[in-house]
């Protein structure tokens, strides 16, 4: 079975951990499947930058995030929404004044 999980990759007093792929069965830092993202726990606020897609892929194929991942992806702020479907108000007025 998949887990996304942690990986510790810090040096000592100084945590820093990757977001990765992997079997539920290795070690915490040995093989992994991909890496996801990374979490920096000691910058002020928290650094968390995950690959939206990949996460959902993966989760959709039936990887199971871990309790920390899961609660750090909730914490996340949404993705923010593209407005492709409708120009702006410039290319508007820029269409119509040629």
């Amino acid at each position: 079975m998949l887990a996304i999980r942690l990986r510790r990759t810090g040096s000592k007093k100084r945590p820093f951990f990757r977001v990765i792929v992997t079997d539920s069965r290795t070690a915490r830092d040995s093989s992994f499947v991909e890496v996801l993202g990374s979490y920096n726990p000691r910058t002020n606020p928290e650094t968390l930058k995950i690959n939206r897609e990949r996460l959902e892929h993966w989760v959709k194929t039936g990887a199971v995030p871990s309790d920390t991942v899961r609660t750090l992806v909730d914490r996340m702020p949404p993705a923010p929404v593209e407005a492709a479907a409708e120009p702006s108000a410039e290319a508007k007025a820029d269409s119509s004044a040629s």
